[in-house]
């Protein structure tokens, strides 16, 4: 029997509190969820939780039990004018409620346009992010709505969750499949609900023919062979970001900009994403094109104000250039041999010629004394220590093989001859 078209986790969407699972603490008896649906009195909320816990679900119950329109946009693909476009419908119809997907991914523009809206109350706000709404979500729009932090699921939620939808759903139990070993559903979950269903769907569809105990080799073949898993919190977020930035590092705009697609159809943070490549500008590139620090650090700062989807622009053009630029760690090695020197040798006293002398006593301390202005000699240059007399001469900044650092290492020769041995 072929799968249906739409996938398990949706087939077992919970359609009230009751068939809902987890998250006692809020919507058992009693409870604020619970109270706020008996008093068919709804407002804003902020859900934050990791993935796949029930934050869009609850949203969906608190619309249907209280009989409101319900609109729902994702803040990876929307902007200020879907924004717009809903909260016009939702005057239309006098009161709605909106339920925003990964709101911690609309810039502060995109959740300004939001707040009179919701102060009017024309419309009931639910937001679903997984990250610290205190960082992510503006004061005005936090101050509007009520924060419910919705715990991960557990061992035991998990597993009641599969044995209900092998009960439940028609397709599953037309074949038949029973759970042996739980250890590697569980596992390759990662807590997340919606996850897990549909990756029992795919294990329950690909199984030998005869097979219908699922076991942990089984679902370890399965996933091997037809998953591309992409968790933004477990091992292939690191590995993508690694693949991603070794290919920046490695000069291959094709690479990069794969893995960045990766990571995009992943649902990554953008500013992560861009976060990763301003350092990689300054670490992997430095002084070879200073440009390059200056286009990623622009590039994120656009991200920041521009948001999803756009951002999949500015970030593709930041890594191609990146990818495609000349390449010096030198920057980076001579700050590292710095430290190192610094944690060796201790607070050794700066020399007396280039210390600062504010005050007479000082100046009668001879700070300050000696100190040669280096704009008052030819070529505004004139030879002097700089470095404590204990390492006088250690050369910690060596410029790469570039043509920009080579003219670097041209000046710094003709100035020190060959005190540092440029």
């Amino acid at each position: 029997m072929a799968l249906k078209q739409i996938p398990l986790a949706e087939r077992m969407r919970p359609k009230n509190l009751e068939e809902f699972i987890g998250q006692e603490h809020l919507v058992g008896p009693g409870k604020v969820l619970e109270q706020m649906i008996q008093s068919r009195k709804a407002h804003s909320i902020i859900f934050w939780g990791p993935p796949g816990v029930g934050k869009t679900t609850l949203a969906q119950i608190i619309a249907r039990s209280l009989n409101i329109p319900f609109f729902t946009l994702s803040a990876i693909d929307s902007g200020v004018k879907d924004v717009r476009a809903v909260i016009e419908q939702a005057r239309k119809a006098g009161h709605a409620l909106l339920f925003i997907d990964e709101i911690h991914r609309f810039n502060k523009a995109q959740q300004d346009s939001l707040l009179g809206a919701v102060e009017k109350g024309i419309i009931t706000l639910i937001g679903a992010t997984t990250e610290n709404p205190s960082f992510e979500v503006i004061s005005a729009l936090l101050s509007r709505s009520q924060v419910y932090v919705l715990k991960p699921l557990t061992e035991e939620h998990l597993m009641e969750l599969v044995n209900q939808a092998l009960e439940k759903d028609e397709w599953l139990k037309g074949q038949g499949v029973t759970i042996g070993e739980w250890e590697a559903l569980i596992q390759l979950s990662g807590g997340d609900a919606r996850r897990l269903l549909n990756l029992v769907e795919l294990i329950a569809s690909s199984m030998p023919d005869g097979v219908t105990v699922v076991t942990n080799d089984i679902v370890q073949d399965v996933v091997q062979n037809k998953m591309a898993l992409y968790d933004k919190t477990g091992e292939q977020h690191y590995d993508i970001i690694s693949a991603f930035i070794k290919s920046i590092r490695g000069s291959d705009p094709n690479a990069a900009v794969y893995w960045l697609a990766r990571m995009i159809e992943g649902g990554e943070d953008a500013k992560f994403i861009a976060r990763r490549l301003v350092i990689l500008a300054s670490e992997d590139i430095g002084n070879a094109n200073p440009n390059a620090l200056l286009l990623a650090t622009t590039a994120f700062q656009a991200v920041e104000l521009i948001g999803w989807p756009e951002s999949r622009i500015i970030l593709s053009q930041c890594a191609t250039y990146l990818a495609s630029s000349a390449k010096s760690n030198a920057s980076y090695m001579a700050i590292n041999h710095a430290q190192s020197l610094v944690n060796k040798t201790g607070d050794l006293p700066v020399p007396l010629p280039i210390r600062n002398a504010p005050t007479g006593l000082m100046k009668k301390m001879d700070y300050g004394k000696g100190y040669k202005y280096a704009h008052d000699y030819p070529g505004n240059f004139v030879d002097q220590e700089f470095l404590p007399e204990k390492i006088a001469g250690t050369k910690l900044y060596d410029p790469g093989n570039n043509a920009t650092e080579a003219r670097l290492r041209d000046y710094l020769k003709h100035c020190w001859k060959d005190k540092y041995g440029y």
